[in-house]
């Protein structure tokens, strides 16, 4: 087993400091990390084997030894495995094996570790599908012009593949943007290569944007095209100005409802806020409650009824998933499998479950507008600032890192005696 003293800093110091500088562990999992490789060097050299590179047939053999010990639980060995990749081709920057070695010799490979990476940096599962999907539009186009292999790649490619996107595809600025960055990523913690002279790269073009913003009126207008639970999350996104998928992920534990309080957790950024609960909702908000609450308890009968916590909660606190404080406040309406753990869970509602919601609703409405989901948000945030609230409490509620990012919405900012007191009056029916 790790003991405290194992997982001292005196462990393979400079490795620890290099995980840390690039930001390829949790600062609080680093020293584990190190122990690995410690425990490994030293199994390598009692087996006789060669510590200078990666040998498949000692670490293969080190791994087996972890699997059959009884003290050591089912996750430690893959965490260990992830210590020596990053040892030998990130901090001492070996060459990888060819095919036959690490599973990292083809692009299915690569796409692997990509994958077990990302998580190992614990992004979202959105931000792994979508990295993973712009790594294999990335090799399928290098592969149909030029057929190079993995150790051919280079920035050269890089260039070649945004270029493509933004001349033959047409794309975005902002969808040539994610490629760019799922591309950089696999470059650098998956295939080690650093990528530099992009200067020529053909950019796509985006000139300053306006956000769509609704009136009271026409937010009114669409409230009344919603009924039930669409028409409830409806008013919490626009009464609190969350993102779609921070109203998802909100837990029951999150809503305080003496405080009047939504709490986010894990926000945009990795950041937590706090926001305004409307008023308005609340004893409807309440009955919802109840109804998951049942709903909760008849999937606990069943042997369900545990769902996801981030990071390493779970671990930590292994009865906390079936606890009522970590339920989802909009669970789904059916059982799924969790694509990561494979373990069968009732998940959050489906962001397009929302969006269609909130669609449809513009269209019976009468909105000419190209409003959204974010859209309320964006009506939020303004009609705050047309009440007169202080620029920066808007900004500490939108939870935006820069005040130039909410500055935007003062675009609208014309007439405040048209304004409501609140963006939560615009919810009552009759606006008063």
């Amino acid at each position: 087993m790790v003991t405290s003293s194992e997982k001292g800093r005196d462990i393979l110091p400079e490795f620890q400091k290099f995980l840390l500088d690039k930001k390829l562990t949790p600062e609080n999992k680093t020293s584990f990390f190190a122990y690995w490789v410690q425990r490994y060097l030293s199994f390598a050299r009692r087996q006789k084997a060669s510590t200078d590179d990666y040998e498949e047939h000692s670490v293969t053999s080190f791994l087996e030894e972890l699997r059959t010990d009884p003290r050591i639980k089912d996750w430690q060995p893959r965490q260990a495995e992830d210590a020596l990749r990053l040892y030998y081709f990130h901090y001492l920057g070996k060459a990888r094996p060819e095919a036959g070695g690490p599973a990292i010799a083809d692009t299915s490979g690569a796409l692997g570790a990509l994958s077990r990476l990302i998580r190992l940096k614990h992004y979202s599962y959105s931000t792994e599908r979508t990295y993973i999907q712009w790594a294999d539009r990335f090799f399928d186009y290098v592969m149909e012009s030029n057929n190079k292999a993995l150790a051919d790649l280079s920035s050269e490619d890089i260039k070649n593949f945004l270029t493509h996107l933004a001349i033959k595809q047409r794309v975005s600025s902002s969808t040539q943007n994610q490629a760019f960055n799922a591309v950089l990523f696999l470059f650098r913690n998956v295939l080690c290569k650093e990528v530099d002279n992009l200067d020529t790269t053909v950019r796509a073009k985006r000139g300053p944007k306006l956000p769509v913003v609704l009136s009271v009126d026409e937010i009114k207008r669409l409230l009344e095209q919603m009924s039930g639970l669409s028409r409830l999350m409806a008013e919490i996104l626009y009464g609190a100005g969350l993102r779609l998928m921070e109203l998802a992920r909100l837990r029951v534990q999150d809503i305080d409802f003496d405080m009047n309080t939504i709490f986010v957790r894990g926000g945009k950024g990795d950041k937590d806020r706090a926001t305004m609960l409307p008023l308005q909702v609340k004893d409807r908000l309440a009955e919802h409650l109840k109804k998951v609450k049942r709903l909760h308890e008849k999937d606990l009968a069943a042997g369900y009824g545990a769902v996801f916590l981030p990071d390493a909660l779970e671990r930590k606190y292994p009865n906390a998933p079936k606890e009522w404080g970590w339920q989802y406040v909009f669970p789904s309406s059916t059982l799924s499998v969790e694509p990561r753990a494979g373990v069968v869970r009732r998940y959050h509602i489906s962001d397009t479950a929302v969006q269609s919601a909130v669609k449809n609703a513009v269209r019976k409405a009468g909105i000419a507008k190209h409003a959204t989901v974010h859209t309320l948000r964006h009506s939020f945030a303004t009609h705050l600032l047309m009440n007169g609230v202080n620029i920066r409490e808007v900004q500490n509620l939108l939870g935006h890192k820069n005040v130039e990012t909410t500055m935007i919405y003062t675009h609208v900012v014309r007439d405040i005696s048209k304004a409501p007191k609140s963006p939560h009056d615009a919810l009552t029916n009759d606006g008063t």
